[in-house]
């Protein structure tokens, strides 16, 4: 094969060509080629491929990058204002303890001190405790005055 027919093959076939057929000749050429076969100038190649455009997988690779910063930025807000909140809630629970504490300081000196008011008031300590049943209203037990101070 020739350097000019080898160039006139296409180059993008991936199936091999077929093989040029031979035609009798019906007179003889001038110059001894009258083996040669006869071949048309012009051959069908195919079109070249056209080339797809790169624009909608750029628009689809911005999209995702776009998805994933917007998720970012609302899981960052979103972690933030938890944050803000729980710093509330413990600082309200802050404010719970003292006021819990400050209650459990007044019952424990009105306790300490209750003998001595209702000693002020007049009243004793009794040795039997004497009971108000409510459903009937009897007296449970003998009041009696124990010692006196």
């Amino acid at each position: 094969m020739s350097p000019r027919q080898a160039a006139a093959r296409p180059l993008t076939s991936s199936s091999p060509a077929p093989a040029p057929t031979r035609r009798p000749s019906l007179t003889a050429l001038p110059g001894g080629a009258a083996g040669r076969s006869h071949r048309p100038r012009l051959e069908a190649v195919r079109a070249p491929l056209q080339v797809r455009s790169r624009v909608p997988f750029l628009v689809l690779c911005m999209s995702i990058l776009g998805a994933a910063l917007l998720g970012a930025l609302l899981l960052n807000t979103t972690m933030a204002k938890g944050s803000y909140q729980l710093s509330d809630l413990r600082t309200r629970a802050g404010v719970l303890e003292q006021d819990t504490q400050s209650l459990h300081s007044q019952l424990q000196a009105a306790a300490t001190s209750l003998p001595s008011r209702a000693g002020a008031l007049g009243m004793v300590e009794s040795d039997a405790p004497t009971m108000l049943r409510l459903s009937d209203g009897a007296i449970v037990g003998a009041p009696e005055a124990g010692s006196t101070p």
